[in-house]
């Protein structure tokens, strides 16, 4: 296993190991592979004896690991998943399948796909149970701790032990209020001008709290910038806040789509470019062969591309 070493007769104290790296609790751990605290406490001593490593430090009602202990959770994953594959069932059939699934995803697409997910499983799985868990720039701590089993987000990362899988591009457009004054200052190619742009106040999704953007590094390269009025953290407040101000937003099209159909919300057409923001389905090394996790990865991914393309189609036919 990557250089380490340890007595077959030990074998057993990389389970226990895993399992106090995902719950972060020793108690936690005996309660999830069936042991009492104090053998999970003894087991933990013999791990600190063998790895000549404290391993874990007390921290509230927890423990916090090592770097040491960071290091070797990361190199014993992929193998113990592999073991446990091969002396388990390798068959997964959702009708009869009771498991909870942790999803790391934002509003945005719990919004799009949660309910035909969740009509799915009350017609083809009813076993299943799918929780959200928030996510902005932790993902891959999320992973690495174990806290989720998929993940929907925009990212760019290279962690050797994330694989990933396109699920659709987010289209981004600039969004009014029907009737609002950036409507005058469109230029002869029907493009908003600049300077009216950058005059306007803004509003703007931050998952993380940060006032800045995709859209600001353009604006930066051109020696420009925009005022930030507002921020919220939720995907779903923008259209209802645009209906009811003068303020201007850059926003998923998917997200926009129904108000702008609905004429309330109106699309202006920037004058500079914004690439698309990939948005791809995420899991870990451990779980690739997983036949539930692929399940519910083909499941995503069918529900993701129907309903965004539904939206689009819907705003196109405007």
């Amino acid at each position: 296993m990557n250089g380490l070493s340890l007595p077959n007769t030990e074998l057993n104290l990389y389970v226990i190991f895993d399992s106090i790296m995902t719950e972060q609790s020793i108690t936690g751990a005996a309660n999830e592979i069936g042991m009492t605290q104090p053998a999970v406490s003894n087991a933990v001593a013999r791990m600190r004896q063998i790895w000549n490593d404290p391993l874990f430090v007390k921290q509230g009602r927890g423990v916090k690991p090592t770097p040491y202990a960071e290091q070797l959770w990361e190199k014993i994953q992929e193998p113990l998943f592999e073991i446990r594959q091969v002396t388990s069932q390798n068959t997964f059939d959702p009708s009869t399948a009771t498991r909870v699934f942790r999803i790391g995803v934002t509003e945005h697409p719990v919004d799009m796909i949660w309910l035909p997910l969740r009509q799915h499983m009350e017609n083809e799985a009813p076993g299943i149970s799918l929780h959200s868990v928030p996510i902005h720039r932790n993902v891959e701590d999320l992973f690495q701790t174990a806290s989720v089993d998929l993940a929907i987000h925009y990212y760019v990362g290279r962690h050797q032990h994330i694989r990933s899988s396109r699920l659709f591009n987010n289209t981004l457009v600039c969004t009014v209020r029907a009737g609002h004054p950036l409507l005058e200052h469109m230029s002869g190619e029907n493009v908003l001008d600049l300077d009216a742009y950058l005059s306007a106040d803004h509003l703007m999704v931050s998952l993380s709290g940060e006032a800045r953007a995709n859209v600001d590094q353009i604006l930066a390269e051109q020696g420009v910038q925009r005022k930030i009025a507002m921020t919220v953290n939720h995907f779903s407040l923008i259209p209802s806040i645009l209906k009811g101000s003068d303020l201007v937003c850059v926003t998923p099209q998917s997200v926009v789509a129904p108000s702008v159909r609905a004429g309330e919300l109106v699309i202006l057409p920037l004058p500079f470019e914004i690439d698309p923001a990939p948005i791809s389905l995420l899991w870990h090394t451990r779980q690739n062969r997983d036949p539930g996790n692929l399940w519910l990865r083909n499941l995503i991914t069918k529900y993701a591309n129907s309903e965004v393309l539904k939206r689009v189609a819907r705003l196109e036919k405007i």
